[in-house]
Formats: C-alpha cells, structure tokens, sequence
C-alpha cells in the first residue's frame, strides 16, 4: 500500500529527539553502485525529514538561537547568509509537515502548532515594507530568526508568502474540523489565515519580487498560488461560518494566470526588464504546488500537472538546461538532467537546484496519478513533442488506459520520472545531506547546506512518487475563467490574532545520548572503536575505548556504530580506531575530530562520519 509505503520511509529513524547534525563525513559520495532508487529513498527519507527538523527553533540542531516555531532556511551564515527565517520558504516546509502529519506522523503535531503561534506574531511585526493596520507588513519576505525585524535592504515585498502560509494553515485547520476541534481554528488558525487572505485580495495585481528575489514584476508561482489560497480559504469560511471578502478576488486572478501562457511554454515573469528567456522553474513550482488531486480533467486553465500546456513547458524548461551545465552534456531528451532557477542565472555560479530537480520529477509524478485516476490520456498538438520522447511515432489522441500506447507512454514516463530523482541520487553526499545547489561541471554540493527547503522537496516528491496525495484545494469548482478580465482588487481587513502566546518551550537535558556512526569496510575478524579525549571515550586510551557495533553493516553502508551518553555542553575530540585480528590498533588518518554537545532540548543526537585516512598504529594495551 502506497501510504504505508511512505509513512515508513518517515518513520524510520525520524525522532523528534534526535536532532541529527548532516555535514560531518569527509567523503563526498556514497557507493551507489548497487543501490537501488528505492534503496535511496528508503534510507534518505527520514534523513531529509530529519533535517528539516535540525532548522527548526528551538531545538533543532542546527537552529541554536532560534526563536520557537520559526524555520531556518539553512545554519549557513555566511557565502550566502540564509540563517534568517523567510515566510515563503517556512510555509512550503510546514505544508509538507502537516501533509505528513495528516499521513500519520503524530509527532510532528507540537512543531506545527508552535510554527502557527510563531506566525501569529510575526503578522503584527511591523517592518520595513510596512505593518498589519493596511496589510503591506504580510509582504516583508524574511526575518531575524530570533522573530524581530529584518532591516538590511532586501527584494521586498515578496507577495507569495501569505498566500503560502494561509495554504498551509488551512490543510491543518481542515484536519482539526474533521477531527472535531474547530474552536481552535476558530480562535487561532483562521485570523492567521484571514489576514493573508485579505493581503492577496488586495495586493495580487501589484508588483511583486519574485521567488528568487531578484526580479520585480509579476511571477507566474505568486499569481499561482494566490489564486489557490483565495479558492481554499473562501471553502475554509463558509465551513466555520465565516466571511472573506477578499476571496471573491479569485476569478480574476485565475484570468490573469492565463496571460503568462506563451505559446510553448509558460511565462516565469511578466512586467519586468530583466533581459531573461522567461524560461524559468517557477512555473514547474508552481503545477506542483497548485496540484489538486480531485481535478477532474488534465485541466489547462489552472495548469494541472497533466495537461497539455504543463507538459509542453516542462519540456522546454527540462531541455533549456540540457547544454547549460556541463553534468547534463550527452543525456538525451526524454531523460532527467539538473534543472537550475532559469537558464541564464549565474547567483553563486549557475548551478543546478536539488530543490529544482526535485520539483521536474515531482510535476510528472503527478501527472501519473492523474492519469490513472482520469483512465486515459491525451496527446495534443501542443504536448506532442513532449510525448514524441517516449515514442516518436506517436500520434494525437486520447488513449485510455487499456491502451498499449498508453502503458508504452506512462511507464516510459515513470522511468524519466525516476531519472530525475537518480540524479539526486548520485549527487548526494553520503550524510544524505542537501545542499542548495550541486556543482554545474561534478555535481560537487554547493552553496548554502542543509538547505530546508530541499529537504521539504524530497519529502514532497516521494509522496508524490508513492501515490500519496494532499488534500483537494477545490479546483474542480475553481476553473472557469471569467468572460472579461479586470484588475481591480478589495480592500482587506486587518486584525492582530489574538492567541500569539507560543506554546510552553521544552525542558533542556542535562545528558544526552551521542550516538557515533561510522562507514568503514571491514574485513572479518575486524572491529571498530571510538577513543576520545574525555573519560567516557577512554581518554585516548585503546583499552577504555567504546567497541561500536556492525550489526545493521552492508556492503553500500558499512556502518558502525555505539551510543554514549554525555553532559550536556562538552566539548570533545576523537577518533576511530580499528582493531585488528592481531590485537593491534590503528587509529584513523587526519586532525581529530571534534565535536560540541549541544545545551538544549535534544535528549538523542547522532553523528555521522566515514572513516579518515589510516594513521599511526599501535599495540593493544593491557
């Protein structure tokens, strides 16, 4: 079964606990020589999700200082410096969290909850692009992560955050209705959401940055996903007996959707000089956050994953990239290659996105599933050279699914589908950590680390890969376009929510259980220990070494590994050492490692490491 498919690859090993720091081995790639797709995303799974965790306040790992509920987009603070909290990015990240909440991860329920409570004050903050008595402040794009104000000069206003956040807030707000607890919507969720909403109906036709901060215009994801949160929250009103008035702004901002539509591909900007193609991945970000599940159709006027427009565009975005960077040289049309922000960028160098990668095999995933739940599809003139990668002499047509040209062409799919998400394979080192960006010439992980939002991505497709749908936002009642488009907007209400109290912060531990994993081949007869310079790891003294177990040992991760419990606030060095089936000793090559156990909330953290250069060698002592 497709759900407990995925839910497993989140449980295993996804402690709220252990907040586990990812950037420690010194290898760049794991052997994925005999390692399946599957494989990877079994054992990446609760990585990623695990690392998303490490940057949330106040607990996480990588989120020392961090006020609570607020997301960092990555611990790097310089080359870039992305240790700030942005709305856009906090809310993709929670909206994978409370879709696997809703899938059955009942743990992640205080960090949702705390994220609403963290927001709720982060609406009343005024700044630099304004304050909550008109809405403008909902436009400021990011914050200091301890919830105060940024105030260096940014590309601001960014106007896709609050339709995002709301998104999110509602699919968790439609779960506690069902769940029989709508006085908490009632009183916290929905003045969080009515506040964005009102935002979006009265700024979706002004200019706006766009996602990548950088171009000033109108951007095809912004205008997307507002006409998405209008349509959902208007439901989410009528639900528990409320009114938005801004929501009545939908219809028009669908019409303007349709403009961005260029005859082969979709327009990432419009109303903007910046001298670019257009050719850009926030549309293919776009299909898949505006996805809705009960579409009843491959429906072209909200640019469903299936549909032909969609199609067409993830080709020419997928193909702009083929000669761009240097690692997709020779893969051919119908296979997956790195796919960047847009051809032309050249921020930290030009370089393919995991995230954007990602995004490209998520979109046909999707796809997939509309098509087996519609029984056919259809081969347009528009998608024809989409599907001409797979089979070249086919030709325009429905073809239902007891077809063979429909089997030829879905499974031809999945497998370009799974190309896209091989190459992440390939590309990720072996602490599964996500970076930014992967090296346009080696694939070496560039830019900021442990990047959130990467991690979100991969959850969000291997959802999709698995079958595991979100909720409908209401699309099939949302997709007519009005006859006349005009641009006029409404003026929103504004309010301060009221439950801004956050929820009580967690206990710091005292002690905590430092679990040391190393991948190190092994021959038999042959074992692995960890010295260290402090008592509890012998002292550097072989003798009082922990012995590390080789119980969960194979030949594509040769793990070994021991738990020692540790105060909380030491600093340590060490090292491993393998003990040979002469009794003798060999410490690993290269300076010690060190490492700080962090003062917090963590009461479980692990290590990851691979084993240095082989060093001096000594004789057991006894």
């Amino acid at each position: 079964m497709v759900l407990l498919s995925f839910l497993t690859h989140l449980a295993v090993g996804a402690n709220l606990l252990a907040q586990v720091p990812l950037v420690n081995s010194l290898a760049l790639y794991q052997d994925r020589a005999t390692k399946s797709l599957d494989d990877f995303i079994a054992s990446e799974s609760p990585i990623a999700l695990q690392g998303i965790l490490n940057n949330i306040g106040s607990a996480g790992s990588n989120a020392v200082g961090v006020a609570l509920g607020l997301v960092v987009a990555s611990p790097t603070k310089e080359n870039p410096d992305y240790f700030d909290t942005w709305t856009r990015d906090s809310a993709l990240t929670f909206k994978a969290l409370v879709d696997a909440f809703i899938a059955g991860n009942t743990n992640l329920r205080s960090l949702i909850e705390n994220y609403i409570y963290a927001q709720a004050q982060l609406q009343t903050l005024p700044n630099l692009s304004g304050n909550l008595s008109n809405g403008l402040g909902l436009g400021e794009p990011k914050f200091e992560v301890d919830g105060t104000a940024f105030t260096a000069p940014w590309g601001r206003p960014q106007r896709d955050g609050p339709a995002l956040r709301a998104t999110a807030l509602i699919a968790y707000s439609r779960w506690l209705i069902s769940n029989g607890d709508t006085s908490f919507v009632t009183s916290v969720t929905w003045p969080i959401i009515s506040n964005d909403l009102s935002f979006v109906g009265q700024y979706w036709n002004w200019t706006t940055y766009d996602l990548w901060e950088e171009t000033l215009g109108s951007s095809f994801f912004t205008t997307a996903v507002q006409h998405r949160a209008l349509v959902e929250g208007n439901a989410l009103a009528e639900q528990i007996g409320q009114s938005c008035a801004s929501c009545g702004q939908a219809p028009q901002i669908l019409c303007f959707l349709e403009s961005y539509w260029e005859g082969n591909h979709i327009a990432g900007n419009q109303n903007e000089d910046n001298q670019r193609s257009r050719k850009d991945l926030n549309t293919i970000l776009g299909i898949i956050h505006t996805f809705d599940p009960s579409a009843e159709n491959c429906d072209t006027t909200t640019f469903q994953p299936c549909s032909d427009i969609a199609l067409a565009n993830h080709k020419v975005v997928s193909d702009s990239f083929r000669t761009v960077f240097s690692i997709n040289a020779g893969i051919p049309e119908g296979s997956g290659v790195g796919i960047g922000r847009y051809p032309e960028d050249t921020y930290q160098g030009g370089n393919p996105w995991y995230l954007g990668t990602m995004a490209a095999a998520e979109q046909l995933y999707d796809a997939l599933y509309q098509w087996n739940k519609i029984g056919s599809l259809e081969v347009s003139s528009t998608s024809l050279a989409f599907f001409q990668d797979f089979s070249p002499s086919v030709a325009t047509g429905v073809y239902t699914s007891s077809s063979p040209t429909y089997t030829t062409l879905t499974s031809a799919i999945k497998i370009y589908a799974d190309s896209y998400m091989s190459l992440i394979q390939k590309y990720t080192p072996s602490d599964g950590s996500f970076a930014e960006q992967f090296n346009r010439n080696d694939g070496t992980p560039l830019s900021a680390s442990n990047l959130t939002w990467s991690y979100a991505s991969f959850l969000t497709a291997v959802a999709a890969r698995d079958g595991v749908v979100p909720a409908s936002w209401g699309e099939p009642s949302a997709n007519v376009v009005p006859s006349v488009c005009a641009g006029y907007t409404a003026t929103g209400t504004y309010l301060a929510p009221t439950a801004t109290a956050p929820l009580s912060p967690c206990t710091a531990v005292t002690s905590v259980a430092v679990t040391f994993n190393v991948a190190e081949t092994t021959s038999y007869g042959q074992n692995i220990f960890l010295a260290g310079n402090i008592t509890q790891l012998g002292s550097w003294n072989t003798v009082d070494a922990v012995a590390l177990s080789a119980v969960d040992y194979q030949a594509e991760y040769p793990r070994w590994y021991g738990t020692v419990d540790l105060p909380a606030g030491t600093a340590l060095q060490y090292k491993y050492v393998d003990k040979g089936v002469d009794g003798s000793f060999t410490f690993e090559g290269g300076a010690n490692r060190e490492f700080l156990v962090e003062r917090g909330c963590a009461g479980e953290v692990q290590v990851h490491d691979k084993w240095q250069q082989e060093g001096m060698t000594l004789r057991e002592l006894v």
